[in-house]
């Protein structure tokens, strides 16, 4: 059963089981993670840092940006989390995941190069 809404919840540890609905976010190892929003039981985990991605919280509910595009699981399931509502996208063509996945390595690259430069400069 699809999930239409999620909330977040702050943990130390993740948990074993992740419960349906819950986005499980630990600040202490800067990942969030929570159960396909498909409902196909799969973990879905996401590494938070400026360049992959980042949870914010307000009145109206948690969000995690970008989307969450599961292309490596059988369910292929692509939706963006917004305000404590899942919002789903349209299936991707395999050229257009392949364009999201260049995009997303350079994006990591980029970031990683301005860390380094900022690095030597403070040296």
């Amino acid at each position: 059963m699809r999930i239409e809404a999620v909330v977040l919840q702050y943990v130390e540890q993740m948990p074993e089981q992740l419960a349906p609905g819950i986005l499980y976010v630990s600040r202490r190892h800067a990942l969030a993670m929570h159960s396909c929003c498909c409902g196909c039981g799969e973990d879905v985990v996401t590494p938070l840092s400026p360049a992959k991605w980042r949870v914010t919280e307000q009145r109206s509910g948690v969000s995690l940006y970008p989307s969450v595009g599961n292309w490596g699981l059988l369910c292929r399931s692509h939706y963006w989390i917004r305000n404590g509502k899942v919002l789903w996208a349209r299936d991707l063509s395999e050229a257009e995941v392949d364009r999201v996945r260049r995009r997303d390595r350079a994006d990591e690259a980029a970031y990683m190069e301005s860390r380094e430069r900022a690095d030597r400069t403070r040296r």
